[in-house]
């Protein structure tokens, strides 16, 4: 038996009708279905025949071919829900139906700004469903169900992945991230880690670099958020500072250098992720007195509401209004060290006399109370009551890795420490 195929001739192909299909997923398939005839070869047949046979697509028999559009857009600062519909394309009525719907109302309370929304719609603009990822890795879908909408939550599979990334200074850190497609969570987490060896207020100069390894979480193939900062560089006025990730089995993780020193002060430098030294310590001209006067603490000017976090471990020692400081907090240290942070506008929730903070916590929010000219922190470090230089006082590092815990740790910073150096080569020769 022999099968014969006839290759068409390139007119023949284009006098055939094309059908077009649109799947499920949207996608559009242009194609003519052939079925080929064969015939037995020998005397009674001459010649082969092609048999030409169009196939018809099961959507057509079902009444005609129906395009479906996928669309994104990004929660914005002050949108509204028909705004955000608007730029979604949802067709008036869907957009209404929704709005009206119990359970897209209770859905859409999940929305924040930066979220990115997705929507599978009809070519008229119905709305076939909808679906973003909220906080707690919340799943939040919106599906048509006859003329209206039910909706739904559940856990979303994220898949892990990392990335590395490297950029340079040329005005402040979180340009230099952004320039670079670092997400700002990530930003912070590097500033965080290196708080205690770099002041990233008064520090940074142009040429500083960073390197960084760090996860991200990734639902049905695209990115929905960052995690945890895995390993990290940061070169300041020509000095490397390394970073890497490290949990023991008890669940209790840090950063570490690659030798096992603990990256974390007994202190961090600063009590804000990022602002400006208005006024060091020292004397000045006092800004309501008029007079020259010795300045106790440091100010740290930045928008009202900026976060406050406590410098180091402690216990509130007092919490409220206090003369000139206007609301304060005083946190007692060990070692007879306390701290203050004045001018908020505001306590964090958590706050009352007697509780414990932990370093990064945050304890309240800049404000403009007390004798201040404008929003910023005031900020006091005293040792035994005496009254000391934050910016200029030596710190004592924590805990190092213990010798129980190295051999764990080295099979952990060495493969991170690799991937620094891998992406530092990179950059170089590509320099080169």
């Amino acid at each position: 038996m022999r099968i014969l195929a006839q290759t068409l001739s390139q007119g023949a192909r284009s006098r055939l009708p094309w059908i077009a299909v649109v799947t499920g997923a949207g996608t559009l398939l242009f194609s003519v279905v052939a079925a080929f005839g064969t015939a037995q070869y020998g005397p009674a047949l001459p010649f082969a025949q092609t048999v030409i046979e169009h196939l018809t697509p099961p959507h057509a028999a079902e009444g005609g071919t129906t395009d479906i559009f996928f669309r994104e857009e990004n929660v914005q600062r002050g949108d509204t829900i028909s705004a955000l519909l608007e730029r979604l394309e949802v067709d008036d009525q869907d957009a209404q139906r929704l709005l009206s719907s119990p359970d897209a109302a209770r859905s859409f309370r999940w929305l924040r700004p930066g979220m990115t929304v997705q929507a599978k719609t009809a070519e008229d603009g119905s709305l076939l469903s909808m679906w973003f990822i909220a906080g707690h890795d919340q799943l939040i879908s919106i599906a048509r169900a006859g003329e209206g909408f039910t909706a739904s939550e559940r856990i979303a599979e994220l898949t892990p992945q990392v990335q590395m990334k490297s950029g340079e200074i040329k005005s402040s850190l979180f340009a230099a991230t952004d320039d670079a497609g670092v997400p700002d969570g990530v930003a912070s987490q590097i500033a965080d880690m290196f708080a205690g060896d770099v002041d990233f207020h008064r520090d940074l100069r142009q040429g500083d670099k960073f390197t960084v390894v760090f996860e991200t979480f990734h639902h049905l193939g695209r990115p929905v958020k960052s995690g945890r900062v895995l390993a990290a560089e940061f070169i300041n006025q020509k000095k490397s500072y390394r970073a890497v990730w490290f949990q023991d089995k008890e669940g209790h993780g840090g950063y570490y250098t690659p030798e096992g020193k603990n990256l974390r002060k007994a202190f961090l430098r600063s009590p804000l992720e990022f602002s400006r030294i208005t006024s060091g310590f020292g004397m000045r001209m006092h800004p309501i007195m008029q007079q020259w006067r010795a300045h106790k603490g440091v100010d740290y000017g930045a928008s009202a509401g900026t976060r406050v976090k406590a410098t180091a471990d402690g216990t509130v020692d007092f919490v409220g209004r206090q003369g000139g400081y206007g609301n304060v907090v005083i946190l007692r240290h060990s070692g007879g060290v306390t701290t203050t942070y004045g001018h908020l506008s505001r306590f964090a929730s958590s706050v009352r006399k007697g509780t414990h903070v932990t370093q990064g916590d945050a304890i309240g929010f800049v404000g403009q109370t007390g004798w201040a000219t404008g929003p910023h922190l005031h900020y006091e470090f005293r040792v035994n009551n005496q009254h000391r230089n934050p910016l200029t006082i030596a710190f004592p590092a924590a805990q190092p890795v213990g010798t129980e815990r190295m051999t764990a740790f080295r099979a952990v910073a060495g493969p991170l420490a690799r991937q620094l150096d891998l992406l530092t080569n990179t950059n170089l020769a590509l320099l080169e």
